[in-house]
């Protein structure tokens, strides 16, 4: 199924704070990486844009790094995490809904059959997301995915899905705070989906965090109290070509780093080269199906074809998960 569609669709405690701190205990900075051009082009990059005499120095208030979610910063596979929390969110909903039992898509969810789901194509994920995505308050829907993040797990390490962030690149966001960067999430995952749990777990706080986006209204309640709510209506895809538009329109300066993994990244990758001065573009190629998954050009979740031939080109930075990473997750 089409990343981007099926995104399209998701529009409309967490780990505690021991994965920030974590990395912020960190002896050395990249502890967790191996010596090898990738940690050392990082290095090296960081130390240009802020050495005050150098012919590449930027102000701090320049220094904006922006970072993809799925893939880059946590795990991706076998599905995305918020496709993950939609089928949770069905089953969760299902003893109201008898009818579901027999009903397309829901049939398939609730009888673990994801080809099944598959089949039901980009209609059955709109299907799946109006349930479990709209027709409640913005509240409603934060409680929901803080409770998710509490409760389910990985199929493969059973382990919550925010402990499978990826160890290195945490201490790459703290190297970069220590630096005076402002980091932001740039991702095509639902903004609503990611916010409740992101400052917890990367130390990012709400307000850097760009995503997929669907309608919300204003109301009024009987109570008198006015809330927003979430409608099953696309407001924005923030992926591919939308990413560099998001850029534009949240943050208002063209980043200086930017990591990716897939190509839906590509566009993001570009625009952050386009900039003048120094530019860092970095991707996470995932090669170790030992620790995490082995994954690229022909990959239904992640795909990574155009962005690693422009890497090539380009030369940008490519961490090899397998060959430059001690270990994937936290331990």
């Amino acid at each position: 199924m089409d990343r981007r569609k099926v995104l399209a669709g998701m529009l409309a405690t967490s780990l505690p704070l021991s994965s920030v701190v974590s990395a912020r205990a960190q002896a050395a900075p990249l502890a967790s990486w191996h010596e090898g051009p990738a940690k050392g082009s990082i290095m090296d990059f960081v130390a240009k844009v802020t050495t005050p005499d150098g012919q590449d120095f930027v102000m701090a208030n320049e220094r904006i790094a922006v970072f993809d979610n799925d893939g880059t910063l946590w795990c991706e596979q076998p599905i995305y995490s918020q496709l993950a929390f939609a089928l949770d969110q069905v089953k969760q909903l299902a003893p109201t809904h008898p009818e579901w039992q027999t009903q397309e898509p829901f049939k398939s969810v609730l009888s673990n059959d994801l080809s099944g789901l598959v089949r039901s194509g980009e209609q059955g994920i709109f299907k799946i997301l109006a349930v479990t995505h709209a027709g409640m308050t913005t509240d409603e829907f934060n409680s929901a995915v803080i409770n998710w993040t509490r409760t389910a797990h990985h199929p493969r390490y059973h382990r919550a899905y925010t402990e499978l962030v990826y160890q290195p690149m945490l201490e790459l966001l703290e190297f970069l705070r220590q630096n005076d960067f402002k980091i932001f999430v740039v991702s095509g995952g639902g903004i609503d989906f990611m916010r409740p749990w992101m400052e917890a777990v990367y130390g990012i706080p709400p307000e850097r965090v760009v995503g997929s986006s669907g309608a919300t209204k204003y109301v009024v309640g009987a109570d008198g109290k006015p809330a927003l709510i979430k409608e099953a209506k696309i407001d924005f895809v923030d992926d591919g070509p939308g990413k560099p538009v998001s850029i534009n329109k949240f943050i208002g300066r063209r980043p200086i780093f930017a990591f990716g993994n897939s190509d839906g990244d590509l566009e993001m990758l570009q625009w952050t080269a386009a900039g003048s001065g120094a530019r860092f573009m970095g991707i996470v190629h995932h090669t170790d199906a030992d620790r995490e998954y082995a994954y690229d050009r022909k990959s239904s979740v992640g795909k990574l074809d155009k962005a690693w031939d422009e890497a090539m080109k380009e030369r940008w930075t490519v961490v090899d998960m397998k060959q430059d990473w001690k270990l994937v997750f936290p331990s």
